[in-house]
């Protein structure tokens, strides 16, 4: 009688436990579907964020190198007619010649990493080798490349009207391949002893705080403001200028050149200070970018306002001068340039201010019968002066506080002196080899 009992009982559990079977199987089925899709899921999240950063940065780029038919207008606009084609041919060499040295030599030198990277230089990838095996690398390879020929086109403009071409296609080379090169490694290659990252994973150079240049105050402006002065110096004013006809005979051929030059690099500029997020596939690089965009908005306005007041207002012969408008505006742009991510439009707005008299300042200085520096664009007073502006600038604004990157002494950060340390070693070696390339 108990057989019978526990027989019905036992023979349901016996058909229970391929039921449980069953549905065991069937959820392990769904969750390696699920887990499918999600890795599916990740790639084309990945692929999509891929696609998103390249796009970006190829708008970046070609804004940048839009900015060479900025520097061309106005450039041309600044010299006498008969050397506008002149100076054209040299804008179109910085490009050319730019490029095929940042494709052989500049750029493994400032971002080839070896296996045992140092502070100091890199050394591989050269004509490319290795870019096949990460692809990636083709569009940082092509925004970095327009900077590194931005740079260079700077000193064309100084030396305008008396530079032979074959002087001009060695200082371009030497420039791209050795010069801007080197100190972009320090400072953005993320191995260089102005910026690093230590065992510990933070942030750091060789003298405290890391260096910080978001898009190139100094490793762009000040570089190639440097090897404008040197060339002027070295090579010598016009024949007539400042000696027997005064620089106002030398005036700009073409006021409209001059503006619609300017407006061009303004607009460039909105590659070259946004596209520095280096992508655009999270909330914080679009947060950044857009502020980005507003101080490179704010500065330069209030920079060119400050010049045309003080040239139509306070300084001699207190008359409108346009020129000095639009130099007031590249100014500006290039004081916000280093720090224009980690602070806010109201500091922006002081640092173009401060940018606009320094820029005044030196322009005048320069131009007195004491120093007689023939500058043709003013290219040491705007990109000189206010990179160096810059950079000490972004050691000074930027509160830790807001959480955007900003260390600045103003707020009990410690910034200040690294950037300091950084302008002064970027002056020396921007300037020495200059000298020795300019002199023969």
């Amino acid at each position: 009688q108990a057989h019978n009992i526990a027989g019905p009982a036992a023979r349901d559990q016996s058909q229970h436990v391929p039921q449980q079977y069953n549905i065991t199987m069937a959820l392990e089925a769904r969750l390696a579907e699920l887990n499918q899709l999600q890795d599916k899921l990740d790639v084309a999240k990945g692929n999509y964020n891929e696609a998103l950063d390249t796009i970006w940065l190829l708008l970046a780029t070609a804004l940048v190198f839009f900015m060479h038919s900025g520097f061309s207008l106005l450039e041309a606009g600044s010299v006498r007619f008969k050397n506008a084609q002149n100076i054209l041919a040299k804008n179109l060499i910085v490009v050319t010649v730019g490029f095929l040295c940042w494709y052989a030599i500049g750029y493994p030198i400032a971002f080839g990493m070896v296996q045992n990277p140092n502070n100091f230089s890199g050394g591989t990838n050269f004509f490319m080798d290795g870019f096949w095996e990460k692809k990636e690398t083709f569009r940082f390879w092509i925004f970095q490349g327009a900077f590194c020929a931005t740079g260079g086109t700077i000193v064309s403009g100084a030396m305008a009207e008396r530079t032979q071409l074959k002087g001009f296609v060695t200082y371009t080379i030497f420039m791209t391949t050795f010069i801007y090169p080197l100190v972009v490694y320090w400072a953005w290659s993320g191995k260089g002893f102005l910026n690093y990252t230590n065992d510990e994973g933070v942030r750091e150079s060789v003298f405290g705080a890391p260096f910080l240049d978001f898009a190139g105050s100094g490793l762009v402006h000040l570089v190639g403001g440097v090897g404008a002065l040197c060339g002027a110096l070295i090579v010598g004013p016009r024949v007539g200028w400042c000696r027997d006809a005064g620089p106002d005979e030398f005036d700009a051929h073409s006021v409209p050149l001059c503006v619609l030059g300017t407006f061009f690099l303004w607009f460039g500029w909105y590659g070259f200070n946004p596209g520095s997020t280096m992508g655009m596939h999270t909330l914080d690089q679009a947060y950044t970018a857009g502020l980005v965009a507003v101080n490179t908005t704010i500065s330069p306005c209030f920079a060119g306002l400050m010049v045309f007041f003080l040239r139509a207002r306070v300084v001699q012969p207190k008359r409108l001068d346009i020129g000095g408008f639009c130099n007031g505006i590249l100014a500006g742009l290039v004081a916000v340039t280093a720090g224009c991510a980690n602070i806010k439009p109201w500091e922006s707005a002081i640092i173009g201010l401060v940018g606009g008299g320094l820029y005044q300042a030196a322009s005048m200085m320069l131009k007195r019968p004491r120093f007689g520096v023939d500058d043709v664009v003013d290219a040491f007073a705007v990109h000189g002066v206010n990179g160096f502006w810059g950079i000490i600038a972004a050691g000074l604004f930027g509160n830790p506080a807001e959480g955007i990157g900003g260390n600045g002494s103003f707020y009990g950060g410690n910034q200040l002196p690294v950037q300091i340390i950084g302008a002064l070693l970027i002056l020396l070696w921007s300037g020495s080899p200059r000298v020795l390339i300019f002199i023969p």
